[in-house]
Parts: C-alpha cells; structure tokens; sequence
C-alpha cells in the first residue's frame, strides 16, 4: 500500500513539474509578442554592435544609417 501511495505522490510531482515548466516557456513566448507589439525590444537598442540593426524600430525612427561590416 505505501508503494503504491509513493508511486502516485511521485507521479504528480512529475506532472505538477512538467506543466509548471510548459507555462513558464508559453509565458515567456507571450511577453515576448507583447513587448515587441509595445515597441520595446529585448537588445535595448544599442545597434552599434548589433548585426540585425535595421531590424531595429528605434534606428529606423531616428533615421540611424545601417552598419556594414
């Protein structure tokens, strides 16, 4: 009986732990889509060592000339 009991408290765990790690990765994703939807980016703008600069909204609105290396 305590191994069957074991077994099922064991498995929830790895349950609990499985879908806490897919919400933390589908979250993560979201506020990603929502940053970028806000004009915000997660490089903080600096394009001056960036190889995606025109990518950039910020060089684009201040009118930056592109960088090539």
């Amino acid at each position: 009986m305590n191994g069957l009991l074991l077994s099922a408290v064991g498995t929830a765990v790895t349950a609990a732990v499985g879908v806490l790690a897919v919400g933390i990765v589908v979250f993560a994703i979201v506020w990603h889509f929502v940053q970028k939807k806000r004009g915000k980016t997660g490089c903080g703008c600096d394009c001056s060592h960036c190889g995606g600069c025109c990518s950039c909204p910020s060089a684009r609105e201040k009118g930056a000339p592109k960088e090539n290396k």
